[in-house]
């Protein structure tokens, strides 16, 4: 019988994890609270690569982000997620900010971050010419970059699936018990036993853990709020742009996103309730004034929409990944904030490595294949192919969201593909239907009837995301819904 691993959570790390050990000849289970996979700091963060010049020396942030970085171009690949090197500058406004540049440039030497140069400000303007002049210099990382975090996230869970994994959704782990050696996972009507369990439940890991009498961390709520710029303003500045850092994060950036638009943010504030979302207009007025020290003539009459991601922040200065001092076989892997998601590749392979230390045998699965087609395909077709595909697929020739130009072919496909979008937020995450310059304005119901029909289900029924976000409470004008 197959050594069976529960992996609790399904974000960027815990879906990469899940995926990693559907490369052995395991019963792999990824388990997720929610509805879809991403629905936590790994569907709302700054979506950057970073080079790795921040981690201090010797800890394992340097080590994984540098690792990580490192991984992330062919990684995306692989699994058909969109990324791009474009690069990051970290700016300085005074001599002492300069001075500050270069600790972070010998830091990142020590920690092996390539690329790394420092820049006057005749080289940095000529490189950013829309950059605040007041700006003196910068340290520049050529091998940093962006990516879809939910895309990848998602992908990274569709591929273990692939791959042979179960996906539990809408499945909270609320008790995990002993059974000799074994863990028996309470996970909403649900029960695993499991040989190994892999603690991935970000801004809830320090709950999950306690549910095995584990106590010897927490994780304190940290709010980012951003405000995303429509595609007209992509090209403001190529490089991701930073200002120096400071013990509450890496300040409020500007940067390009992977699909064009232009990202500000994010504010750093230690909230008490671990959901809370909300935007705030103070947050968004210092995302506004703040992101202008660096890039004095953005264009906010073109902010697009707002949103706020919730950091998991742990009580200690490292990522926790270690086995828990309760159970030899409970791998925490906890406080995961960033460079998270630049490490997340190289998470994956040094948490499946513990596991091996710690007694699970890992016999080469021959049949693993790594590789997944994008679930926003279409687009990326020549004109004769797209012709070819929609003479056998009519669906492929109607487009139901005209911002991002997405297909009711590739709905229809999300919709039944691993890990299926079944929510408002679930095809946006997938295909981002509704998350162009409209927010969803002319292709929500279009999106609601697909939903309802693919999903043999009322209209009354369809989701925005997370249970109970019902869109429709009523019928209008006499129809019938």
């Amino acid at each position: 019988m197959k050594p069976t691993v529960a992996v609790i959570g399904g974000g960027v790390v815990g879906s990469l994890i899940a995926r990693e050990l559907t490369k052995y000849e395991l019963k792999v289970v990824l388990i997720e609270a929610r509805e879809d996979i991403a629905t936590g700091a790994s569907g709302a963060n700054s979506a950057i690569v970073h080079g790795g010049f921040d981690p201090v020396p010797g800890t394992l942030k340097a080590k994984l982000n540098v690792e990580g970085a490192a991984m992330m171009p062919a990684l995306t690949e692989e699994l058909g997620v969109s990324y791009k090197n474009n690069g990051s500058l970290v700016l300085a406004f005074s001599e002492k900010e300069m001075e500050h540049v270069g600790k972070l440039y010998a830091r990142g030497l020590e920690n092996g971050v390539p690329g790394l140069s420092v820049l006057n400000a005749e080289e940095l303007h000529r490189l950013e010419p829309n950059l605040s002049p007041k700006a003196v210099g910068a340290l520049r990382c050529t091998s940093a970059g962006i990516v879809c975090p939910y895309s990848l996230a998602i992908a990274a869970a569709g591929n273990a699936v692939d791959n042979g994994a179960e996906l539990w959704l809408a499945s909270p782990v609320t008790a995990i018990e002993k059974d000799g050696e074994s863990f028996v996972l309470t996970c909403g009507e649900k029960t695993l036993q499991a040989d190994y369990v892999v603690n991935c439940a970000g801004i809830r890991s320090d709950e999950v853990s306690r549910l095995i009498g584990d106590d010897s961390f927490s994780i304190k709520p940290r709010a980012g709020e951003y405000l995303l710029l429509d595609k007209s303003e992509g090209d403001t500045v190529s490089h991701t742009i930073f200002q120096t850092p400071n013990e509450m994060g890496k300040g409020i950036l500007v940067t390009p996103t992977v699909h064009g638009n232009l990202l500000t943010g994010p504010t750093a504030l230690n909230i008490g309730e671990k959901g809370n979302t909300a935007t705030t207009r103070e947050g968004l007025a210092f995302v506004r004034e703040t992101a202008a020290k660096s890039v004095p003539n953005l264009n906010y009459r073109a902010v697009i929409t707002s949103f706020t991601g919730v950091r998991s922040v742990p009580d200690q200065e490292d990522f926790i990944i270690r086995f828990s001092e309760k159970d030899p076989r409970f791998l925490q892997v906890a406080g995961i904030e960033s460079p998270g998601l630049s490490s997340a590749p190289a998470i994956a392979p040094y948490a499946v490595g513990l596991l091996a230390e710690a007694g699970l045998a890992l016999t080469e699965n021959k049949a693993f294949n790594g590789k997944r087609k994008s679930y926003h395909w279409f687009s990326s077709l020549s004109m004769e192919e797209k012709n070819a595909v929609i003479r056998e697929n009519p669906a492929f020739g109607r487009v139901v969201c005209r911002c991002e130009t997405v297909t009711e072919g590739e709905i229809v496909e999300a919709i039944h593909r691993a890990p299926r979008a079944t929510t408002l937020d679930g095809l946006k995450h997938r295909l981002r239907s509704g998350m162009g310059r409209c927010q969803g304005g002319f292709c929500t119901p279009l999106l609601v009837e697909i939903l309802a029909r693919e999903l043999d289900r009322s209209p009354m029924d369809v989701e925005k995301g997370a249970e109970g976000s019902k869109l429709l409470i009523g019928k209008t004008k006499g129809e019938s819904v």
